[in-house]
């Protein structure tokens, strides 16, 4: 399934499986603790999509290269 998300007037799509729609609300509420962190809004601005895997949000850059966040 995909869900898209915006945090900060950028939306991204979230790919992720039917049985994991809780992880993606958990996604959701990290973006927003991490609000004031300036080194991860710089890195938001370059993340073409988001892939959850269970508790782990893998953001994908436009270059290949990836991001872990674990969100529960």
């Amino acid at each position: 399934m995909m869900k898209v998300i915006t945090f900060k007037r950028r939306s991204v799509p979230v790919y992720y499986p039917n049985e994991q729609s809780a992880s993606v609300d958990l996604l959701s509420h990290k973006l927003y603790e991490m609000e004031l962190d300036f080194d991860f809004r710089k890195k938001w601005r370059r993340i073409k999509s988001v892939e959850m895997v269970r508790d782990v949000a893998i953001f994908q850059y436009n270059d290949g290269t990836k991001l872990y966040l674990e969100v529960s």
